[in-house]
């Protein structure tokens, strides 16, 4: 055990904490209770309530007194700002930090300071100032005097969010959002793209509202409610902020204010038993269902959203979960006794459940490649025929929870309640689907002549 290691636990922990019962000092004292990362650094809290940080941390500059930069740190090194209290949450953007300490030695419930420091050229840190800070400063809109208690905090890459609650809460629960930093694009949810030097609240956002869960990603802000009612502001293209979209005319441009984000389009607009919401650089993430269902949307490169594909979701898509994967397999922890007990009819029992299991795994591939297929078919035929992106609210109502239906039938339904442009276009398409077959009619026939022309000129010779 390092030196300022040995030293960090008799400090804060006592000799108590470090020996074993020989006397000896305890490699297993110390332990990590939350790891964070972003940018180009890592955070960690231990059990004492001590930070550790490594990577390119901010820090004092060596070469000029009371500057800033960010040096690299290969090994994680102790925060001693922070001595003697206890560090709870914190958050990291590319070049800054946020962090909720105790103003007391020990965390009692809601005495929580919020501390930044870091880069600050956007104003990040919510001091009021684009100052760059090597050390921790408390943010004063939520020191240990404000009214207003910090629960959740998250960085985006040159932005902050976070959420608090009244300090002593009346029979209303509800929460407020607060943002800061680079506003650009819109990731402040304050209405405009300006940026913001001190901490103000997402007034858009509905009153008496529990909001349980908060992230950032590189330019765009999430919240989750407790009621399962998902906001989300920012940057636009691969959010999933326009349904709708094609990104053009009055759907372009960044989402500057909270938009809800339903769940299943207009049939089930909120996320049962959420439990957090998490963002990446360009795409968000649901967990809801009390863990067992997650949902995705954004940009979707790399297979990012976890639906299959490696494209682009304007609106929530449900992510396979358990995966279908092959060498996926549920199996009970079981001890050596409990190993011995098991049968050889529990073995064969076994055998066959896990060769059922892997055939219905299989199936169920080949079905969701064909709903794969089957969804960019239906897409690239609605696009042709209407101009537009499909979406779920353009299936009938009939259709939505029916097994067998007569096509024909809906088809008529469809063209009764259509408004004229819709049948006009249709019919333009129809038209120019009719000109196309006879074009390629009549090229396939002159194609046969030249052949036929060739062979009895062959022949002749």
């Amino acid at each position: 055990m390092v030196p300022c290691l040995v030293e960090h636990f008799l400090e804060l922990g006592g000799t108590d904490s470090l020996t074993n019962e020989s006397g000896e000092q305890s490699k297993e004292s110390l332990k990590i209770c939350s790891v964070k990362a972003g940018g180009m650094m890592s955070m960690a809290i231990d059990n004492l309530g001590a930070l550790w940080m490594w990577g390119n941390c901010p820090q004092q500059s060596s070469d000029n007194e009371g500057g800033f930069s960010l040096g690299s740190t290969f090994t994680p090194i102790p925060v001693w700002d922070f001595h003697g209290h206890t560090v709870v949450k914190v958050a990291c953007g590319s070049e800054h930090v946020v962090a909720l300490v105790s103003a007391g030695e020990k965390y009692e419930g809601e005495d929580l300071v919020c501390y930044t420091w870091g880069n600050n050229n956007h104003g990040q840190l919510g001091l009021g100032d684009r100052e760059n800070r090597p050390r921790p400063q408390v943010v004063e809109t939520f020191n240990k005097d404000s009214p207003r208690a910090v629960y959740e905090i998250a960085c985006g890459a040159f932005h902050t969010a976070l959420l608090t609650h009244k300090k002593r809460p009346n029979n209303t629960l509800e929460s407020m959002c607060w943002t800061f930093g680079l506003g650009d694009n819109g990731q402040l949810g304050l209405g405009t793209t300006e940026s913001a030097l001190i901490p103000k609240p997402v007034k858009e956002l509905p009153q008496y509202v529990y909001l349980t869960s908060i992230d950032c990603g590189l330019f765009h802000t999430s919240v989750v409610s407790s009621a399962g009612d998902v906001w989300s502001w920012g940057m636009e293209k691969g959010l999933g902020l326009c349904p709708d979209a094609s990104f053009s005319g009055i759907d372009a441009g960044d989402a500057v204010r909270p938009l809800l984000i339903s769940c299943s389009g207009l049939h089930q607009p909120k996320f049962q038993d959420p439990i957090q919401v998490a963002c990446g650089a360009a795409h968000t993430i649901v967990v809801a269902h009390d863990g067992y269902r997650l949902w995705s949307w954004g940009r979707g490169r790399s297979g990012v959203l976890g639906n299959g594909r490696a494209v682009d979701c304007y609106a929530p898509t449900a992510i396979l979960w358990p995966p279908l994967a092959d060498d996926f397999k549920q199996e009970e922890l079981k001890t050596g006794h409990e190993e011995d007990k098991i049968t050889e009819k529990k073995s064969k029992d076994v055998s066959e459940t896990d060769k059922k299991l892997s055939l219905a795994m299989e199936e169920m591939k080949l079905l969701q490649s064909k709903l794969s297929a089957m969804e960019k078919y239906a897409s690239i035929l609605h696009s042709s025929i209407f101009g537009k992106p499909f979406d779920e609210r353009d299936i009938p109502a009939s259709l939505h929870n029916s097994v067998n239906f007569d096509i024909a039938r809906e088809w008529e339904n469809m063209l009764e309640s259509a408004d004229r442009g819709r049948l006009i276009r249709l019919e333009m398409f129809y038209r120019n689907l009719i000109a196309g077959v006879k074009d390629k009619l009549m090229k396939k026939r002159i194609q046969e002549i030249v052949q036929e022309c060739l062979a009895s000129s062959t022949n002749g010779k």
